[in-house]
């Protein structure tokens, strides 16, 4: 679904509630930007699409067509949802396998939405002892939290942090090796 279409879904859910672009938008985004994304001149965010969605008390499904009428942008956008739930249930494997490939339209969702689900498998494998898959998950969890609108500092620290704190441990772990 392109812009367009999604604009249109939202002004015809807001019309049919009776509502005013000021009384659906509160103080989440301006009566413009609304207006820029009923007429399909700009896309909303997630978060933005939630709140509206949430506001016009209809379903994101609702606003996201069936799986064969899906174009990239809105079958993205059910994908960062979906993975949004995934992180909330701890599943952050699957998180990861929902977010594999994206488009520039939302990538610095996808980003995030990674660097969190690469951190905490990061910190999954560093507590079982598998200190290669820790290195290699806390390391595209900092290259996933320095990325985009939403880079995260203290995340992509906390990761470099155990990529080393990971790295040195397996380095001793080699040197034990070779040294018996």
């Amino acid at each position: 679904m392109n812009s367009a279409e999604l604009g249109r879904r939202l002004k015809e859910a807001r019309l049919a509630k009776k509502m005013t672009q000021s009384e659906v938008v509160g103080d989440f985004i301006t009566r413009n930007m609304l207006s820029q994304i009923e007429s399909g001149v700009a896309t909303p965010s997630i978060k933005t699409l939630e709140y509206l969605a949430s506001v016009l008390e209809i379903s994101m499904s609702s606003l996201i067509p069936e799986d064969d009428e899906r174009s990239s942008g809105s079958s993205e956008a059910f994908s960062i949802v979906e993975a949004k739930r995934a992180i909330g249930e701890g599943n952050y494997q699957k998180a990861l396998e929902l977010l594999e490939s994206g488009s520039d339209c939302f990538s610095d969702e996808y980003n995030a939405l990674r660097s969190i689900s690469c951190l905490e498998l990061a910190k999954q494998a560093s507590a079982n002892s598998e200190l290669q898959n820790a290195v290699n998950y806390a390391k595209k969890a900092q290259e996933y939290a320095q990325a985009g609108l939403y880079a995260n500092s203290e995340r992509a620290e906390e990761s470099m942090h155990l990529m080393n704190k990971s790295a040195k441990l397996l380095s001793d772990y080699y040197a034990a090796l070779i040294t018996e």
